[in-house]
């Protein structure tokens, strides 16, 4: 059974950094691809960046340039590197298998971490 453990969030001014780490258990970590989502107060969850077995890489418009996701997969970790962060970044920020585009298909979510950026 997977469990995802997200971990990094805290409180920054617009234009710090930080960095997010995903802990995977449960699942055969380097044969799967890894997306991380966030969902913003009164907004639904949305896909922010995935990153594939063979460390292909793809971001959502909005975050394009300024985040990094990559993985370990000898650490079973899925990373997401934020710069220049911005107030409307500010959100749970969850991890999990596969990168969907849809976050309704997952049934199963980690407890997330939380990202507040400060103007």
């Amino acid at each position: 059974q997977v469990q995802l453990v997200e971990s990094g969030g805290g409180l920054v001014q617009a234009g710090g950094s930080l960095r997010l780490s995903c802990a995977a258990s449960g699942i055969i970590f380097r044969l799967n691809a890894m997306g991380w989502y966030r969902q913003a107060p009164g907004k639904q969850r949305e896909l922010v960046a995935t990153i594939t077995s063979a460390d292909i890489t793809d971001y959502a418009d909005s975050v394009k340039g300024r985040f990094t996701i990559s993985r370990d997969n000898a650490k079973y970790t899925v990373y997401l590197q934020m710069n220049s962060l911005k107030p409307e970044d500010t959100a749970v920020y969850y991890c999990n298998v596969g990168g969907s585009t849809d976050p309704l298909k997952y049934a199963y979510w980690g407890q997330g971490t939380q990202v507040t950026v400060s103007s």
